[in-house]
């Protein structure tokens, strides 16, 4: 349970970041948990997998990819204990070595669609939309990148160590100044935290103004984004919560603490409407939003088994 407690940790600081990261860490967490775990009964294996999947579930709110992963991994239906365990194992790993396969499968089909010379623009650290930029320019394609800063965590300096192992040539710029360098680029790929049933993305704080900025210019508005990352209970009505984080993370609180008047709001995601976004690169392919019901229904509803 320490093991397990220590990646619910540091999914919760953010230590652990990105959607995709997050749900193989789940997914790990679970498998080792469920291999060392020592019971007497079912009832209790029971009890003991129900409440690991709601501790680690609790720590981010918004990336669908760790309620789904972890519902995907704990799915068995022997009544032994031991085959019980076997399943949640053999389920974990199928689920890594699919979430890696769906990272080269995005990289390669989304590739296709940037064009030698293209100027890309990217937002926060995303996997995914760095699977199809490295892929591309692997494949010879002659790009560069504009990556944000992504406030008030800074994910977009991870995004530009990444690219620059590469050597792909990027220009980092403040989130504030996205719409200055819009008419500069040629597309935008970011990625996914949650998508819903009616193709509404959610994503890092300050992707709604990427993608307005981009409609008003028209260029291309693509995110990248695994199958696992699309939200079944959005289906049946349910609303995806938006996380708002700990002021801490804008502003010191020695230095507001005279300020009485003075409220800091922190939300870590947006949404973009469906109509602001050209396609959707999954690891099954490309898709408009408005495929996204059908992503749901074959890929994940029967699995989780919540529809």
């Amino acid at each position: 349970m320490q093991k397990l407690k220590e990646t619910a940790e540091k999914i919760r600081t953010m230590e652990l970041r990105g959607a995709g990261r997050i749900a193989k860490a789940a997914a790990e967490a679970i498998r080792d948990y469920a291999a060392g775990l020592e019971v007497v009964s079912m009832e209790e294996f029971n009890t003991c997998i129900r409440e690991a999947s709601s501790f680690l579930i609790s720590t981010r709110p918004t990336a669908v990819s760790l309620p789904n992963a972890v519902k995907l991994v704990t799915k068995y239906s022997s009544g032994n204990i031991e085959e019980a365990r076997k399943e949640i194992l053999g389920n974990a790993n199928l689920f890594i070595e699919r979430a890696d396969k769906a990272l080269e499968k995005i990289g390669k089909i989304g590739a296709r669609r940037i064009k030698d010379g293209d100027i890309i623009m990217t937002h926060c650290n995303s996997h995914a939309a760095l699977s199809i930029i490295t892929t591309a320019f692997e494949n010879g394609k002659s790009i560069s990148v504009i990556a944000t800063e992504s406030r008030p965590r800074r994910q977009g300096l991870s995004t530009i160590h990444h690219l620059n192992k590469f050597g792909i040539p990027t220009t980092l710029i403040v989130d504030s100044a996205v719409r200055y360098y819009m008419k500069d680029v040629d597309m935008i790929i970011v990625g996914a935290d949650a998508i819903s049933t009616n193709g509404t993305l959610v994503n890092k704080i300050g992707t709604s103004q990427l993608a307005l900025a981009a409609h008003e210019a028209r260029k291309t508005f693509m995110v990248a984004a695994e199958t696992f990352k699309f939200s079944p209970s959005t289906i049946v009505g349910d609303l995806i919560e938006i996380e708002e984080r700990s002021s801490d993370e804008i502003i010191d609180p020695l230095l507001i603490a005279d300020l009485s008047h003075l409220q800091v709001k922190n939300p870590a995601f947006d949404f973009t409407p469906a109509r602001y976004i050209d396609m959707i690169v999954t690891d099954v392919g490309i898709i408009s939003p408005a495929i996204a019901y059908v992503i749901i229904k074959e890929h994940l509803s029967w699995e989780l088994g919540e529809i």
